[in-house]
Protein backbone atom coordinates (compact mmCIF):
# COMPACT_ATOMS: atom_id res chain seq x y z
CA UNK A 1 0.00 0.00 0.00
CA UNK A 2 0.76 3.37 -0.26
CA UNK A 3 1.69 5.27 2.75
CA UNK A 4 0.53 8.74 1.96
CA UNK A 5 -2.89 6.17 1.61
CA UNK A 6 -2.17 4.51 5.16
CA UNK A 7 -1.30 8.09 6.84
CA UNK A 8 -4.46 9.69 5.32
CA UNK A 9 -6.31 6.98 6.34
CA UNK A 10 -4.79 7.04 10.19
CA UNK A 11 -4.96 10.63 10.14
CA UNK A 12 -8.40 10.63 9.06
CA UNK A 13 -9.74 7.85 11.49
CA UNK A 14 -8.06 9.65 14.28
CA UNK A 15 -10.30 12.91 13.31
CA UNK A 16 -13.57 10.74 12.99
CA UNK A 17 -12.74 9.34 16.73
CA UNK A 18 -12.06 12.63 18.23
CA UNK A 19 -15.47 14.18 16.53
CA UNK A 20 -18.02 11.14 17.80
CA UNK A 21 -20.21 11.36 20.64
CA UNK A 22 -18.47 10.74 24.17
CA UNK A 23 -20.30 8.19 26.66
CA UNK A 24 -22.16 10.57 27.84
CA UNK A 25 -23.55 11.36 24.66
CA UNK A 26 -21.98 15.22 24.43
CA UNK A 27 -19.12 15.71 21.68
CA UNK A 28 -16.41 17.81 21.84
CA UNK A 29 -17.86 20.98 20.50
CA UNK A 30 -20.94 20.46 22.33
CA UNK A 31 -19.14 20.78 25.54
CA UNK A 32 -16.90 23.36 23.93
CA UNK A 33 -20.48 25.25 23.65
CA UNK A 34 -21.42 24.86 27.00
CA UNK A 35 -17.84 25.90 28.99
CA UNK A 36 -18.58 29.09 26.88
CA UNK A 37 -21.88 29.81 28.17
CA UNK A 38 -20.96 28.68 31.49
CA UNK A 39 -18.15 31.06 31.25
CA UNK A 40 -21.04 33.91 30.06
CA UNK A 41 -22.84 33.55 32.71
CA UNK A 42 -20.38 33.52 35.57
CA UNK A 43 -18.54 36.82 33.46
CA UNK A 44 -22.56 38.53 33.73
CA UNK A 45 -23.00 37.51 37.24
CA UNK A 46 -19.71 39.21 38.28
CA UNK A 47 -20.38 42.24 36.09
CA UNK A 48 -24.07 42.63 37.45
CA UNK A 49 -22.57 42.04 41.01
CA UNK A 50 -20.42 45.44 39.62
CA UNK A 51 -22.91 47.09 38.55
CA UNK A 52 -25.05 46.80 41.88
CA UNK A 53 -22.05 47.85 44.04
CA UNK A 54 -21.49 50.70 42.34
CA UNK A 55 -25.56 52.00 42.54
CA UNK A 56 -25.30 51.40 45.89
CA UNK A 57 -21.93 53.73 46.11
CA UNK A 58 -23.70 56.19 44.11
CA UNK A 59 -26.76 56.10 45.93
CA UNK A 60 -24.81 56.82 49.33
CA UNK A 61 -23.27 60.03 47.76
CA UNK A 62 -25.89 61.21 46.69
CA UNK A 63 -27.18 60.82 50.41
CA UNK A 64 -24.05 62.23 51.77
CA UNK A 65 -24.36 65.10 49.35
CA UNK A 66 -27.85 66.01 50.22
CA UNK A 67 -26.84 66.30 53.90
CA UNK A 68 -23.77 68.19 53.23
CA UNK A 69 -26.08 70.93 51.44
CA UNK A 70 -28.21 70.83 54.60
CA UNK A 71 -25.37 71.40 56.56
CA UNK A 72 -24.10 73.98 54.73
CA UNK A 73 -27.23 76.19 54.57
CA UNK A 74 -27.41 76.13 58.54
CA UNK A 75 -23.61 77.13 59.07
CA UNK A 76 -24.76 79.81 56.09
CA UNK A 77 -27.98 80.77 58.06
CA UNK A 78 -25.52 81.17 61.08
CA UNK A 79 -22.75 83.12 59.72
CA UNK A 80 -25.90 85.38 58.24
CA UNK A 81 -27.78 85.62 61.76
CA UNK A 82 -23.49 86.15 63.69
CA UNK A 83 -22.82 88.97 60.44
CA UNK A 84 -26.27 90.18 60.81
CA UNK A 85 -25.65 90.86 65.08
CA UNK A 86 -21.98 92.28 64.46
CA UNK A 87 -23.09 95.37 62.17
CA UNK A 88 -26.25 95.85 64.66
CA UNK A 89 -23.82 95.99 67.52
CA UNK A 90 -21.67 98.56 65.53
CA UNK A 91 -24.10 100.61 63.95
CA UNK A 92 -25.81 101.31 67.66
CA UNK A 93 -21.81 101.93 68.94
CA UNK A 94 -21.86 104.78 66.13
CA UNK A 95 -25.01 105.87 67.24
CA UNK A 96 -24.11 105.70 70.59
CA UNK A 97 -20.77 107.96 69.99
CA UNK A 98 -22.61 110.13 68.07
CA UNK A 99 -24.88 111.05 70.85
Amino acid sequence: MNRTFVFTTLLATLLLAGCKPQVDGTGPAEKAGRAIDDAGAKVAGKVQEQVEKADAVAAQARENAKEATAQASRNLDRATEAVGKKVEQAGEKIQQAAH
